[in-house]
């Protein structure tokens, strides 16, 4: 299993955000790239950055997520606010892997262009829900689509990469969700990045035992509650 640190950017700060409220923000640092270096060091597989900003319709921190690419040599995903075909094919070029979320739900040709161009393996679909139900546009607009049957259809799609959060979980620390953990990772050919409420080492045991590709390591990293190393161990 992957241990893959967050990277949230907002105004080119590290922060956390409460599931997914940008007036419930905590900021960690104003050096990102020291940040990605220091999870490089401590021996993260992956790395997850995340442009809030874009994500949310408020900027873009495109050219600092450009430098900590320059700087970092274990693979990186990016994600937030990829839903502009030029932009995902211009960031796929520099990093291992775009996440897409909000345009997969809204713009399906363009999305199989893109799995024809870029190939599964370069794209993660980002299936973002509220107990079950998905949610897109940063959180901020709910669906009636059902997280299992979308998966589902991006499996047949060809799709195979799925990065996983019930937003409710997300930035609490409760535990991660593990019900709808256990219901993806059963999908055949479905390999999938738990996201969302990792508080402690149990955690990370818990979301292993699930099969789960990868898990995100956010808040509880930042506060010390959990450290690269120890989820290294267990993974």
């Amino acid at each position: 299993m992957k241990i893959i640190p967050a990277i949230d950017l907002m105004n080119g700060k590290v922060v956390r955000l409460y599931k997914g409220d940008p007036n419930q923000k905590t900021v960690y640092s104003n050096n990102p790239v020291e940040v990605a270096k220091k999870w490089e060091a401590n021996g993260a597989d992956i790395l997850h950055l995340v442009d809030l900003d874009a994500t949310l319709g408020l900027g873009s921190n495109l050219t600092l997520i450009k430098k900590i690419l320059k700087e970092i040599s274990i693979p990186i995903q990016v994600a937030g606010g990829l839903r502009d075909e030029s932009i995902i094919n211009n960031v796929s070029k520099i990093s291992s892997r775009v996440v897409l979320g909000t345009l997969a739900f809204k713009d399906q040709p363009t999305l199989k262009k893109l799995l024809s161009s870029l190939g599964h393996e370069k794209i993660v679909i980002s299936v973002d829900h509220i107990d079950g139900i998905i949610v897109i546009n940063g959180w901020q607009k709910e669906t009636s689509i059902k997280l299992i049957d979308a998966m589902k259809e991006f499996l047949e799609m060809g799709f195979s990469e799925f990065l996983l959060t019930n937003v409710n979980r997300d930035g609490t620390l409760k535990g991660p969700d593990l019900k709808f953990l256990e219901q993806a990772c059963h999908l055949d050919n479905a390999h999938v990045i738990a996201s969302g409420g990792i508080s402690n080492i149990k955690d990370v045991q818990d979301v292993k035992q699930k099969n789960a590709f990868g898990v995100i390591l956010g808040k509880a990293l930042y506060e010390n509650k959990i450290s690269i190393e120890e989820a290294k161990k267990i993974a």
